[in-house]
Order: C-alpha cells, then structure tokens, then sequence
C-alpha cells in the first residue's frame, strides 16, 4: 500500500479530506505554456479533485445544437507515459446542457500546442454566452500504458463473453 492510499493519521505534508488522506502537494509536474497572460493557470477547486479547470480565452456564443472551437490559452509538456484527457465540467451540462463534443478529448504527451475544447450546446432552446475567464471543461492527467497488440486465432473464455450495448440490463430490461 503507497502512503497516498494508506488510511491513518496523516503525515506531515497532508490534509484530511473526508476519510482519504489527501496531498497538499503535487504528484506531477506539468511544464505549460501560458499563451493568455491575462488568465490564471489551470487550478484544481479543491484538495483532491481529478480535475484542473480550463478557461476560454474568448467570448463564445452557442446556439442551440451549435459547436464552436474554444482556446483555452495554455499548452502543455506531459511526460512520457502521461496523457490528460478533457472532460465536460459537470455543472455546466446539468445547468445548460453544454458539453465536449469529443468526450474526453485527449492530450498526448508529444502534443506541444494549444490545448483546444470542442464545445457544444445541447439546449434545445437556449443560447449559451460564454465569457473570456470562464471555466469550460476540465483537464485530468493520468499514467497510460501502450499496449502491445497480439493477434490470436481466438479469445479466451470470459464471465461476460460478446454481450455488448445493453447487454448488461437498463432501460426496461432486467
């Protein structure tokens, strides 16, 4: 078990949260660009949070069922081994149905330009104005692995076999 998973009293250099313990300080360090000086960096809203929120660098107007490219004004250096994937920011999509059109957009490690957000107004009837600063998605760095991919002659037996969409139940099915 690695200290960040261990579960007494917490060590110097942590904080409670909840019943994790949870580092004040970063486990990665991203090199980034800020191409708007007029913006803050990318920041997490709480000890813990998966997320980084992002922020237009512009005014945005979407209308109902529009999509518009939304720069964010940073570019990052993930090392190797790391990609950040960008996610809808919650509120946002329950509040006005706004959301990423290519969920999760990805950010490889060897990608050195501007990190770019694919928005899109599901609303029906509203239109959404976006100001410069507002938060509009969220960045999460995570470890990946490459996969060596093997060709075989068959797959080997699982619990779950080929069942695929709605194999599991929902939706009025047991």
């Amino acid at each position: 078990m690695s200290p960040r998973q261990a579960v007494g009293a917490p060590t110097p250099g942590w904080q409670r949260v909840g019943s994790p313990a949870v580092s004040d300080t970063p486990d990665l360090e991203v090199q980034l660009v800020r191409l708007d000086p007029g913006l803050p960096l990318p920041a997490y809203a709480h000890p813990g949070d998966a997320g980084a929120d992002l922020m237009t660098t512009v005014d945005v107007t979407l209308e109902p069922g529009e999509r518009v490219l939304v720069p964010t004004g940073v570019a990052i250096a993930l090392p190797l081994g790391f990609v950040a994937f960008v996610h809808p920011r919650s509120g946002l999509a329950a509040r006005h149905g706004l959301s990423v059109v290519n969920t999760p957009g990805t950010v490889d490690a060897g990608y050195r330009g501007e990190i770019k957000v694919l928005l899109i107004n599901h609303d029906p009837r509203e239109t959404l104005r976006l100001q410069r600063g507002d938060r509009i998605a969220q960045l999460v760095v995570q470890r990946v692995e490459q996969a060596a991919f093997v060709e075989v002659a068959t797959l080997p037996d699982s619990l779950r076999g080929a069942g695929g969409y709605g194999s599991t139940g929902g939706f009025g099915r047991s």
